[in-house]
């Protein structure tokens, strides 16, 4: 039993079945780096408050430096029985210093401890995924610019509707990614408070000084309430959250490509190097990327899913249900950063078949609604008008024609005099993109702008914003 710090209690040696199900340090070891970093802060404090000397301070920070080396090194041993990452680390320190090293865990429990290195790392991966987002912006706004002018069908429900530019469609995946960009720098800012001091559930009777050791690890400030603290993992879904929307966002992406690298749509060409084959089918060439961005939503999905319920009817302060909050943290994050890096290479990559768009851009009538609006700035009521169009449509399909400018003008007559030949200015996906006119549309000079905007925006800023 003397390998467990709280065996002064027992009067039986651990289960070794008890110690396989309790066991975290399979996964938690991950918390390495934030469990060194929270106790070199912990002990600096100790050291200020007077419950360490300033010797007694150095040995313990040298030899959790070592320590942290001998981790990155892969020459650090993991016990089984020593339970967890807080435990190994300990007992290291421990075995190099003795009491001193014993000293270290004076005003904190390992309650506190883990909220607080799982703050830290969670804060350095939501750093790295607003990165992320970031890449993968300025990937969509080059594409805009490399596709510039080029016109495709914008559809609802997923039928052809309206031309919108392609660099329009990309930004809109821009805005998606700035809306997922600052969840990631809002759950940030809001974890950003230490809980370290907290102790247990009700906090301690010795004089600390918690303030000191949220500004040496960079939190703005300490967390208020103990009980809260020690039981808080309201950021942990937080961040799943934000993760999960990102994960939403590139599936509905992907699929959207997916569908735009078929034969039937024709869109859309990806190098070979991003793609794969099929064993049997020599003819194949399938964007697996894509559908693994697609299909690994799921992950995050089942991970946000996971927390939700494990946090269900907890009672305050620490409860070993909590333990399995890492899991499905670490693996939603390893998740979309992975995701993130390839869409940004696929984006990168891709290129649109110009010839095989523009074969096929004036089918399905996508000029339509500008002609509709053309007879409303006439004065006709947008019912009324939007029925003499309807009939236009209608008199293409019976006479098998594909455009409303392969009918002639007495066709137009004959459903509207208004319909004059002056009308015809507005017929052709090329004239209809021009005609868009208000804020956030599709009209050219209006995504010229907005381009501009997020090349601007977009510009390597050094350091992350969280």
């Amino acid at each position: 039993m003397s390998n467990k710090p709280w065996s002064g209690r027992f009067g039986d040696a651990t289960d070794r079945r008890v110690e396989q199900f309790t066991e975290s340090i399979s996964f938690d070891h991950r918390l390495f780096k934030q469990d060194i970093m929270g106790s070199k802060a912990h002990a600096r404090m100790l050291a200020k408050v007077g419950f360490l000397t300033a010797d007694e301070c150095q040995q313990i920070e040298r030899g959790l430096t070592e320590i942290q080396a001998e981790y990155e090194a892969g020459r650090f041993e993991f016990v089984l029985s020593r339970e967890d990452v807080h435990m190994h680390i300990e007992a290291a320190l421990v075995e190099r210093l003795g009491d001193v090293g014993r000293k270290l865990h004076t005003a904190r429990s390992r309650n506190d401890q883990v909220a607080t290195d799982v703050k830290l790392w969670t804060r350095e991966a939501l750093a790295r995924v607003e990165a992320g987002v970031r890449e993968l912006q300025r990937a969509f706004v080059q594409a805009g610019r490399r596709h510039a002018g080029v016109i495709v069908p914008g559809y609802t429900h997923l039928q052809r509707a309206q031309p919108v530019l392609a660099a329009h469609v990309f930004l809109a995946y821009v805005e998606k990614l700035e809306r997922d960009r600052s969840r990631v720098v809002d759950c940030a800012r809001r974890l950003n408070l230490l809980p370290l001091g907290s102790a247990a559930l009700a906090g301690t009777s010795l004089p600390i000084d918690r303030e000191f050791v949220a500004a040496e690890l960079g939190f703005d400030g300490i967390t208020a309430n103990s009980l809260d603290a020690s039981s808080d993992r309201d950021f942990v879904l937080e961040a799943v959250f934000a993760l999960t929307l990102i994960a939403e966002h590139l599936a509905g992406w992907a699929e959207e490509w997916i569908l735009w690298m078929t034969q039937e749509f024709g869109f859309l060409a990806l190098p070979d190097a991003l793609c794969t084959g099929s064993s049997i089918m020599p003819q194949k060439k399938n964007p697996d990327v894509l559908e693994l961005i697609r299909g690994r939503s799921a992950r995050v999905i089942g991970a946000l899913t996971n927390l939700l319920v494990l946090v269900k009817g907890l009672p305050l302060a620490y409860n070993r249900d909590l333990q399995e909050d890492k899991r499905a943290l670490f693996d939603a994050f390893d998740t979309v950063e992975a995701s993130l890096a390839l869409a940004a290479v696929v984006v990168d990559g891709a290129e649109l078949r110009r010839d095989r768009i523009a074969s096929r851009i004036e089918e399905g009538f996508l000029d339509a609604t500008t002609l509709m609006e053309a007879l409303i700035r006439l004065g006709i009521p947008q019912r009324t008008a939007h029925e003499i169009i309807g009939k236009l449509v209608g008199q293409c399909e019976r006479k098998g024609l594909g455009r409303l400018s392969e009918l002639d003008d007495a066709d137009f007559q004959a459903v509207h005099p208004a319909l004059g030949p002056e009308l015809r200015s507005v017929l052709g996906v090329k004239n209809a993109v021009q005609a868009f006119a208000s804020a956030g549309s599709t009209n050219p000079t209006r995504v010229e702008g907005e381009l501009t905007k997020w090349e601007r925006r977009l510009k390597p800023h050094g350091p992350t914003n969280i």
